[in-house]
């Protein structure tokens, strides 16, 4: 399923803030729809819908930027800058 390195594995982080904005996006949804007067459950719903949305977006948004992104186990210099192989293939 998700194969991070055991360094990006225990990062809670970036899924919190998934769910923080999720939860933002959602509440401001429902303010919104609940001040235009619209009824309890279509601001129910439309609020769950945008959660899911933005909520999946997000989701795939940050596992392809950690696996993109993830340095580790990889050379570094001295001064701890990322090494790129000159050699093909060795990347």
């Amino acid at each position: 399923m998700l194969k991070f390195c055991p360094q990006c594995k225990n990062s809670p982080w970036p899924f919190a803030m998934v769910l923080v904005v999720s939860t933002v996006s959602a509440f401001v949804t429902w303010l919104t729809l609940s001040f235009a007067q619209f009824g309890d459950i279509e601001s129910l719903a439309g609020s769950g819908l945008v959660f899911a949305a933005v909520g999946t977006t997000l989701f795939h948004y940050v596992i392809n930027c950690m696996k993109r992104h993830c340095r580790h186990g990889t050379a570094h210099d001295q001064h701890g800058h990322h090494v790129v192989s000159c050699t093909p293939g060795a990347d």
